[in-house]
């Protein structure tokens, strides 16, 4: 009896909570954007990124600082930005003086003008360690 019970407990907390091993994280950032300009990223190599991914125009892709990093945004994390539709991939880092930020890559400098700086709410899921 006492295990049918314990497995009917274990099911509804599934169900309610899903089987996710991970923890949903949300956090106020200042948002820029970037372009694949030789001005912007790396030079002599266009679209290098820090981690070594090769960014092209089109994609969902951020740089992020080194601080959010350690809070869970490490390479190819999925993150919701407040504002955008979609999900981005961080592929990129930014310099070490930078804190709570991250750069959206854009196709145009346009588009990333008119979207300038704004401040953000970004979600992200980070693995639960067992």
């Amino acid at each position: 009896m006492r295990l049918i019970i314990a497995a009917a407990s274990l099911l509804l907390a599934t169900s309610l909570y899903g089987c996710s091993n991970t923890v949903e994280h949300t956090r106020s950032v200042t948002a820029s954007a970037y372009t694949l300009s030789e001005a912007e990223t790396k030079k002599g190599n266009v679209g290098l990124a820090a981690w070594g991914d090769q960014l092209e125009p089109g994609m969902k892709a951020i740089a992020v600082s080194r601080d959010l990093i350690k809070a869970g945004l490490s390479h190819r994390t999925e993150v919701e930005i407040e504002g955008l539709p979609g999900t981005y991939l961080v592929l990129d880092k930014m310099n070490k003086r930078w804190k709570d930020k991250i750069d959206i890559l854009m196709s145009s400098r346009q588009d990333a003008l008119d979207w300038g700086k704004k401040d953000v709410t970004i979600t992200w899921e980070v693995p639960v360690e067992e």
